[in-house]
């Protein structure tokens, strides 16, 4: 019983240094602003997404709360809100409509934003959420 007791006491003692680490510091110092910062996608509904200069892109300007986009060949803008909680919605939302040669990674891609209720950040990552389940992975370009 004895044992028990150090191996917990070792146990929260390597959680407390954990959560204490600089990682984090590091990560906020780093983090990219949700405005005025160019992301492209590298997961969407859990599968990696080879990142293709161009295409996957969005954008989101503080003037007037303009998104801006792109999918595998169209344009999409909208407005948007947001606030302290990271709640996030996308609202008028307007496309172009060409055909795309892909265009059923288009159509998932579309459906996402779509359905997009709140974000986060993690360092160079946003990452997009319906409710609580993770919708698409974000990398901020450099």
């Amino acid at each position: 019983m004895k044992i028990f007791y150090q191996m917990l006491s070792i146990a929260a003692l390597v959680a407390v240094l954990v959560g204490c680490c600089n990682c984090r510091a590091v990560q906020k110092k780093n983090q990219k602003p949700l405005e005025g910062t160019e992301w492209q996608l590298v997961q969407l509904g859990g599968e990696s997404i080879q990142p293709v200069e161009g295409k996957y892109t969005i954008q989101f300007f503080a003037e007037e709360n303009r998104f801006a986009g792109v999918g595998e060949c169209n344009h999409l803008t909208a407005t948007y809100s947001t606030n302290e909680k990271r709640d996030l919605v996308l609202e008028n939302a307007g496309m172009t409509r060409m055909m795309c040669p892909n265009q059923e990674a288009e159509d998932r891609f579309v459906e996402m934003l779509n359905k997009v209720t709140r974000y986060d950040m993690d360092g160079q990552m946003m990452m997009l959420f319906a409710e609580n389940d993770l919708l698409a992975v974000f990398q901020a370009k450099q």
